[in-house]
């Protein structure tokens, strides 16, 4: 049995692991937290494609579940190529990074812009995404200011996991 203050200690590390989950920190993520969980997980992009429009950048957009060992392995990736990568990202892109669980499968899963909510297989048929048929986590989309995607991308594990793979994503070549 855990005496109660290696009980504290191990709690408080789990918790800072799951506050830690996400694009890392030399990125400059937006995080967006979905409203009405667990029920529904809805983010609202339209601050991020008026701040892009505004800003004349990109959108880089990261689904990424707090319970996801795949999501863990790519911003690890991340993480640990950060001096390579996060000046590349900042020169062309607005990281935001969409808090998400293993839990919010693709039906409770839904995206708002403006005064228009859409479910993941809506939002996935306006972008033209062929991944509509099944979300995968962790996902990744490249959109511009006015909403519209950039190139289809790949998602899940073992896509762009290098720093060469990753800027070939970043300059949108297919």
């Amino acid at each position: 049995m855990l005496r109660p203050a290696l009980l504290i200690a191990a709690l408080s590390i789990a918790a800072a692991q799951i506050a830690a989950a996400g694009v890392p920190l030399p990125y400059k993520p937006s995080v967006i937290e979905p409203k009405g969980a667990p029920e529904r997980y809805e983010f609202d992009l339209t601050a991020a494609l008026a701040r892009a429009k505004a800003e004349k950048k990109r959108l880089y957009v990261y689904l990424g579940a707090n319970d996801c060992p795949f999501c863990r392995k790519y911003e690890a990736f991340l993480d640990a190529n950060a001096a390579a990568l996060a000046p590349h990202f900042a020169k062309d892109y607005l990281v935001y990074d969409l808090r998400s669980t293993l839990k919010a499968q693709s039906d409770r899963l839904h995206f708002r812009i403006g005064d228009k909510s859409m479910s993941y297989k809506e939002y996935m048929a306006t972008l033209g995404d062929e991944r509509a048929r099944q979300l995968v986590y962790p996902s990744v989309w490249l959109l511009g200011g006015d909403g519209k995607p950039l190139m289809q991308m790949p998602a899940g594990t073992g896509t762009f996991e290098t720093v060469p793979e990753q800027l070939e994503i970043l300059r949108l070549e297919q």
